[in-house]
């Protein structure tokens, strides 16, 4: 497992995670949106629960901050490959954070999990998008429960190097 010493000194860019106070088997994790798509600006907040078969079992990662994406559930389970058929214990909290990262500005259209956002994004780009644009915006006012709060959370949670 990525350790969170790791994930703190050298992150990914754009992902970072480390285990909650009350359990090192529970992980809060952030992704930005990547720069440069329109997800760039997008303060994404997850959960990732590890079971004690990992790294033989993938753990269990959800998005706590709502979002419209063609991949992700409406109760934030993504349906992402290396989460389900294509695990593999090669891969560590940071290789999971920077593939979800990915699959937000490359989704995978044919295995939707949200078909509404699905199908806007093969027929009415432009409709996805703008879609996609309220739920980065929401993220700046997220109260971290995928509510609108008044944001001053995610800045007391990160240092001034963006960590948590």
């Amino acid at each position: 497992m990525t350790t969170p010493a790791r994930l703190q000194t050298d992150p990914p860019e754009g992902v970072n995670a480390c285990p909650r106070e009350d359990c090192f088997m529970n992980w809060n994790a952030v992704i930005f949106g990547p720069e440069g798509t329109i997800w760039d600006g997008g303060i994404f907040r997850l959960s990732m629960e590890f079971s004690e078969d990992y790294p033989n079992k993938a753990p269990v990662v959800k998005f706590l901050t709502q979002l419209f994406h063609p991949n992700v559930y409406a109760d934030g389970a993504i349906c992402l490959d290396i989460l389900q058929n294509q695990w593999s214990p090669i891969y560590d909290a940071a290789a999971i954070l920077t593939s979800i990262q990915s699959l937000l500005s490359d989704p995978n259209p044919s295995s939707p999990a949200n078909s509404e956002a699905a199908k806007l994004f093969v027929e009415d780009r432009r409709e996805y998008n703008r879609r996609v644009k309220e739920a980065v915006e929401a993220t700046w006012k997220d109260d971290g429960e995928g509510e609108s709060g008044s944001g001053d959370d995610v800045e007391e949670e990160l240092d001034e190097d963006g960590i948590i």
